[in-house]
């Protein structure tokens, strides 16, 4: 009998696009989300034999504790995601970054499997000189650090749980978003032709979604050996500048003009570049490379009959 896999978050950007990884690999999956953004990315996947739905909310704790009963694996995606978004909303971000996951380690058996997405904006900022490791002191300098740090700490506490900390990621998915990086530089490029970039030299990781979901069948598929740990999961090739990413969409889009500014900060001081040394040691490296991500993005673009919001 396949196993059985509960997806928090299911109707959000990575969970769209996990959620179809996962019933083409062969296993039952069950989403839960709220739709607080009133998405409808899950309609590709209602006539899959294989997929249910559960509109709920995990804050529920009668709710999850009936929903985490049936599954062999969790995948608690379910987030205030973003430092703007959190800022927003310390309170709702508390209880769901953190207060969920309490609850959901509340009522889980030893016998499931946890696979849980962080973020590797825990390395804070770092000099961009060196590489960040699993071992590297975390110093997250946003309430969505401190509060994804604390519950990956609380997960990793338990027995058969893993963590990734993911890079920053782009790539389209049935509920799109525009305020992550490279996917807002490119939409930038596409709509508006230019760009003034703060702290041009600042340096992050990057990742393909659809390697990010690769990940996590990969680590259901390699459990044994894998849990305990935290592991970074990005793009070798993408330890890059803000303004080396500008550049390389300035590629595709050659009328793209890029302003570096002088005067002004980033509100998002991360600075840093990441070893995935410890997951491709487990068997897992991304492919997807940031050209592909950003042809793709392109494309994709085009199909959007009007203006889009950064939600």
């Amino acid at each position: 009998m396949p196993e059985r896999v509960l997806v928090t978050g299911g109707a959000g950007y990575l969970g769209s696009v996990l959620c179809e990884h996962l019933l083409d690999a062969g296993y039952q999956v069950t989403a839960i989300d709220n739709l607080m953004f009133g998405q409808e990315s899950l309609f590709h996947l209602c006539a899959r034999p294989a997929f249910d739905f559960i509109r709920g909310d995990v804050r529920d704790e009668a709710l999850m504790k009936k929903a985490i009963l049936n599954a062999d694996v969790i995948l608690p995606l379910a987030a205030i995601v973003g430092a703007p978004a959190c800022d927003r909303d310390p309170i709702l971000t508390d209880a769901v970054n953190v207060g969920a996951i309490r609850t959901l380690l509340k009522y889980r058996s030893p016998k499931q499997l946890i696979v849980f997405p962080v973020t590797n904006s825990g390395y804070g900022t770092k000099s961009g000189d060196v590489f960040c490791t699993e071992e590297t002191p975390l110093e997250p300098i946003s309430q969505y650090g401190r509060t994804k740090m604390q519950a990956e700490a609380e997960v990793l506490a338990t027995p058969n749980a893993l963590t990734f900390r993911l890079a920053t990621v782009f790539g389209l998915s049935p509920r799109l978003r525009i305020d992550l990086l490279v996917n807002h530089f490119v939409y930038t490029a596409v709509n508006d032709g230019y760009i003034v970039i703060f702290e041009k030299d600042f340096k992050r990781n990057f990742i393909h979604i659809r390697d990010v979901a690769d990940a996590f069948l990969h680590a259901i598929k390699n459990r044994d050996r894998m849990v305990g740990k935290a592991y970074n999961a990005g793009l070798d090739a993408a330890n890059i500048s803000k303004a080396e990413l500008a550049m390389k969409i300035k590629e595709h889009v050659p009328r793209f003009f890029v302003h570096f500014s002088e005067v002004g900060q980033d509100p998002d001081k991360r600075n840093y570049i990441v070893s995935n040394q410890r997951l491709r040691e487990a068997g897992f490296e991304a492919k997807r490379s940031l050209d592909d991500g950003i042809k793709e993005l392109i494309k994709g673009y085009r199909l959007l009959r009007r203006p889009y919001g950064n939600v």
